[in-house]
């Protein structure tokens, strides 16, 4: 459920869907073609914004990325696209690897690699394309080929779809883009795109991929012959899909660039209300999907500006490169430079974050002035942030997991949220701790270890343990040592992004917060047999509840945002109290979770930190450290 933010609306219409938005009911194809009828585009933008702040707070991403587009060379004679050409045209071009490495820096984070459907490169070709970019460049992730390519790729040579996906991953290949998608409408395909895959192949290839642990994005081509209620449709089958795999990233609106093509459309160009329609009503149909980009190259950048307070969550990137859409009229510039995208995302109120291919923050922009709290995004912090509304416009929050939120913290880019209690005991000479965290007194549910062996037998075996928080794996470090007396366990972090992980070469695995959860709703972790609670390992042994994070707020906070945080948080812990079932059920509903087991989830945690809590905190450091200087 969202906040109880009372909005107001001059279409009585969007005042009932809001509702339904707001309850967390699932729209439906009239309300969606209702939005898009409205008037009230503000109302509407309003809506989107309240629920793209709910996912992902005042944060707005963007990466360094370049675009490659290897050939224009392509088999089909798609009647949109203004790019592809025949072999022997004149405006015809082939780019070597080598030309693509040259193009390339360690600055970059993402290659994202589309291309027309050459007639005679070779299979190894493309491999080594993906190869040669991960060897050359290793903190590059690799985003490359659409479902129409990758389909291509399985018939020209004779592999099927998870043949071709799979060698393309081993070599590289981390996400897919969702390119191809175009408008998932049979009419409107026998009419444009009559050569290419239909939505049933291009959900197949999707679905392959994100079984294989490839995420990947999804498009919506609109503004040429397709009808609004085929726009509604579309965003529906994804919105299916998604519940069942769960794989898509990202929904990309990407507004047609008539070119030369000869299709008949109202207008040259999509209108800005069109298009800003459209990002909002993708953002509120869409309630599965995690992000919502504003593609600047389509959009132009002053519309994909306005669009970051109409639900869009990310800009995209530098696009170095790009020339499909260029090639069929796109006004933007070739390329915004790094401070610019910053520029834009600060004017829109927001904070621009840095980010990976799987949104992982790597860096966050703060403007002088502003006030940043961490949202710590796992179910059990959902009475934090209900109803977290800071009263200055100053203060923005920003999704951060606990090991993040500590490294930005020590960077001086975030200044308040519930803190890792292992990174609040190395900061406090900096942060003021509050009478608030995340505590429990037994049973967490959420901090599992996941073993071939016992406790007893874990000397000298290797763990895998989160990437997220320090705490949770120096609890591990003081029950294997102190408690079972076990001596030169082998620790290795995990990825951030859980699909990137293979858990089958380590002999136990430490998960926390939701994947946790997810992990023993779906009967476990592969074959590990023994899980153990460590929460109810530490109660067991120490008779105190243990703490995994503590609410401060840096030291030198001016005193009216330090006061506007502290209302905001206890406003919504008094507002949440008797409520945490009924708020976070969206949220555990993504997690597969029943309403009972969300009752039995939540209630097992303490939110005030009294003289139990803190003198398990402690309790619990001196032991760490004892460790430390032993």
């Amino acid at each position: 459920m969202l906040s109880s933010k009372l909005l107001r609306f001059r279409d009585p219409q969007l005042a009932a869907i809001w509702e339904k938005v707001r309850h967390g009911e699932r729209l439906s194809k009239d309300d969606g073609l209702a939005l898009y009828a409205t008037h009230d585009v503000i109302g509407l933008g309003r809506m989107a914004n309240e629920v793209s702040r709910a996912k992902s707070g005042d944060s707005v991403y963007f990466v360094l990325n370049q675009k490659f587009e290897p050939t224009n060379i392509c088999v089909l004679s798609c009647k949109f696209c203004d790019f592809a050409v025949k072999k022997g045209a004149p405006e015809a071009y082939e780019q070597s690897i080598e030309e693509m490495l040259s193009m390339l820096n360690p600055n970059i984070r993402e290659v994202h690699i589309t291309m027309g459907l050459h007639p005679d490169w070779e299979w190894q070709y493309y491999v080594d394309m993906v190869r040669r970019i991960k060897e050359n460049f290793p903190l590059i992730d690799v985003k490359a080929f659409t479902a129409v390519e990758i389909d291509f790729f399985a018939k020209k040579f004779k592999k099927t779809h998870e043949e071709v996906l799979s060698e393309l991953k081993a070599v590289g290949l981390k996400t897919m883009p969702g390119g191809g998608a175009e408008v998932f409408s049979e009419r409107v395909r026998k009419l444009i795109f009559n050569q290419k895959i239909g939505a049933k192949t291009w959900f197949e290839v999707h679905r392959k991929a994100h079984r294989l642990g490839i995420q990947s994005n999804v498009t919506m081509l609109y503004g040429h012959v397709e009808t609004i209620e085929e726009r509604i449709e579309h965003m529906m089958k994804v919105r299916d899909v998604q519940d069942e795999t769960g794989g898509f990233l990202t929904f990309i609106p990407l507004a047609f660039q008539p070119g030369d093509t000869g299709i008949k459309t109202r207008n040259n160009f999509t209108s800005a209300i069109d298009d800003l329609k459209t990002i909002a009503i993708s953002r509120l149909m869409l309630d599965n999907v995690p992000h919502i980009k504003a593609y600047w190259v389509m959009l132009t950048a002053e519309v994909a500006a306005v669009a970051l307070n109409f639900g869009a969550d990310d800009m995209d990137g530098t696009v170095g490169y790009e020339r499909i859409a260029h090639d069929a009229g796109a006004t933007s510039p070739m390329q915004l430079q790094k401070e610019k995208i910053i520029s834009i995302i600060h004017e829109a109120g927001k904070i621009p974050v840095e980010r990976d291919v799987w949104y992982n923050p790597l860096h966050i922009y703060t403007a002088e002035g502003t006030t940043v709290v961490s949202k710590m995004p796992y179910l059990n912090s959902v009475p934090f942030y209900a109803e977290f509304e800071p009263s200055s416009g100053d203060v923005k929050v920003a999704p951060l997991v606990p090991h993040v939120f500590g490294e930005f913290a020590k960077e001086g880019k975030v200044d308040a949220g519930p803190m890792s209690l292992m990174d609040y005991a190395e900061q406090q000479d900096e942060f003021d701790m509050l009478d608030y965290g995340v505590a429990v007194n037994g049973k967490a549910y959420s901090v599992l270890l996941y073993s071939h062996y016992e406790w007893s037998k874990l000397s000298g075996k290797r763990i895998g343990i989160t990437g997220e928080t320090s705490t949770s794996v120096n609890l591990l470090r003081v029950l294997l040592e102190k408690k079972y007396g076990v001596k030169d366990v082998k620790f290795e972090r995990l990825h951030l992004t859980s699909s990137q992980n293979d858990y089958t070469h380590f002999d136990a695995v430490l998960l926390i917060g939701d994947e946790a959860l997810r992990r023993h709703k779906l009967g476990g972790l592969g074959t590990f047999l023994n899980v153990y609670d460590l929460a109810e390992e530490w109660h067991a042994w120490k008779k105190m509840p243990f703490v995994f994070a503590v609410w401060a707020v840096r030291k030198t906070v001016a005193g009216d945002h330090r006061e506007a945080i502290v209302e905001a948080l206890e406003h919504s812990l008094a507002f949440t109290k008797g409520k945490e079932v009924e708020l976070g059920r969206d949220h555990a509903k993504r997690l597969g979770m029943t309403r009972e087991e969300l009752g039995t989830y939540i209630s097992a945690f303490t939110y005030t930190l009294g003289s139990a809590e803190k003198e398990a905190i402690d309790t619990f450091l001196g032991e760490v450290y004892n460790i430390v200087t032993m």
